[in-house]
Formats: structure tokens, sequence, C-alpha cells
């Protein structure tokens, strides 16, 4: 069985968010063997996703797993899945490009390559419900925290701003009191020191919850971080850097229910999984 490891939202080998991906052909084998693929390949998020048949809502079902457990929304993961896609069609003469279709736990995504080699991502907008910082989150950060918010049930993270882009670059935070005070993770987020260096805000992200300590490059946080920023920068289109030692850039534009996320992908691995179901 062919597996690939995709380095998601950079065009750069060994930058950007590693994400394994399994193209199966047909429904997807156990839920524990699929754990164990993902404990196995040991990335942040695995994406296993099989072909649906004609006439269903979708072109393909889609599913991402940590180390530790299933997630129900993962945008690397995805990018990472539609570029590999995107690369069997290239090799397959005849194969006509256009929208990808996935079938997921958040609901129908769609992907398309642009002519510029970056892909297109169709996500649900997360929403943000403003809560009072958690002494013990504050505590863990070590840093002074300027709001707090809560995002729906499509992720489950907490937004944290703080004070500037310089404390979040610095941020150590103690990862195992986070994980108590969050359903998936803990984002810390903030403006840009100079958005003439092409981006205008930057984020960290925190999973410890689901066996990650830091998620280089998380898309699917995006979907929040879009309609957070929107709001005090004033336009729908925002360029975003997120990652400590390794990081990636995600294009966003906010489109009410819906937030476009933009990136480029490229492999690195590509390798046989000999471990059948």
């Amino acid at each position: 069985m062919r597996i690939r490891i995709v380095d998601a939202f950079t065009d750069r080998p060994f930058r950007g968010n590693p994400a394994g991906v399994l193209l199966l052909d047909g429904p997807f084998p156990s839920d524990a063997w699929l754990q164990q693929v993902a404990a196995e390949v040991n990335l942040s998020e695995t994406a296993f996703a099989h072909p649906l048949p004609p006439g269903a809502d979708a072109d393909w079902a889609l599913r991402w797993f940590t180390p530790a457990g299933e997630v129900d929304m993962c945008g690397h993961a995805t990018l990472a899945t539609a570029h590999v896609l995107d690369e069997d069609r290239r090799r397959a003469p005849g194969r006509p490009a256009g929208p990808v279709r996935f079938a997921a736990r958040c609901g129908i995504l769609t992907t398309e390559v642009r002519p510029d080699g970056t892909i297109a991502m169709d996500f649900p907008t997360s929403s943000l419900t403003p809560v009072a910082p958690v002494p013990e989150v504050q505590a863990a950060l070590g840093v002074p925290v300027l709001s707090v918010h809560d995002t729906s049930a499509h992720i489950g993270d907490l937004v944290v701003e703080l004070a500037d882009e310089r404390a979040v670059r610095e941020l150590t935070p103690d990862l195992r009191t986070l994980r108590d005070y969050s359903r998936r993770g803990v984002i810390v987020t903030a403006a840009a020191e100079d958005p003439s260096r092409g981006y205008d805000f930057v984020s960290r992200g925190f999973f410890p919850a689901f066996g990650i300590d830091e998620d280089p490059v998380t898309g699917s946080a995006h979907t929040a971080l879009a309609p957070f920023w929107a709001a005090r920068l004033g336009r729908d289109e925002l360029v975003s850097l997120q990652g400590g030692a390794r990081r990636g850039l995600v294009r966003v534009r906010l489109a009410g229910d819906r937030t476009l996320l933009t990136g480029h992908a490229v492999t690195v691995i590509d390798g046989q999984l000999l471990a059948a179901p």
C-alpha cells in the first residue's frame, strides 16, 4: 500500500507541516488499524481517503488521525491529500483537472489547484465566543493575555491573543497544564510586527490533549483566526505565518460562513506500507 508524506503550507521540503497520506481502494479499514498507522507515522495528522461512487455528494471520503485519536477537521492533511491527488492526476494522461470534494466529519470540503500551483480549500468558518481568561491557562503560558475566545465545536480550540509577535515566537508553555483546558488545542496569536514582511498575523498551536506538543501549521485553526483578524484589521483577505522552529504561510479569505485557505505543498517521501489491514 502506497504511503506518502507531504509538507503542507510550504513550497520547500522540510518546512511547513508534514502529513501522512494513504489513498485506499475501498472502504475504510477498522478504526484500530487506522489509529495504528497514524501512531506509526507519528506526525500530527495522517489522512486516509477512499473514492466514493458516482452520484455521491463528494468524490472522496476523508478521515484524519493524530497519533492519539481521530479529529473532526484538519487543514494541512487535507491540503496534503489534494496535492497527492493532483500529482497522481498529472501522471495519468487524460484525467481531467477540477475541484475535488471530500466528505468528512465536518461536512463537504472542496479543494482546487490554482494555475500558480497553490491549492485552495473551502472550509466552514468557526465561531468565536469571548471567554474570561482562565488563570491556569495564563499561568501555563507565562505571558500576559489580551483576550481569549472559544471556538465552535468544529475545532474546539481556545484562541489566545498575546501582546505582540515576539511574545508568540518566544513562548514556552507548560503543556501538561494546557492539556486540561481545551477540547483540542490552544492557539496563540498576535498581529505581525512588520506587515511589509509579507504576513499580517502570527500564530502557534499546541495540542497536548491529542499527543501533539506543537503543530507547525494548523490549517483548521485558521477557520477561527480568519474571522478574528478580519474583524481587527478590517480586511477579509489576509496572510498568516504560523510556527515556532518550523513555519509555513497560510493565505486566508473570509467569505461569511466559509473560509478559504490557500497554500503550497510538496511531497518529501513516497513509499510502501507493508502492514496491510
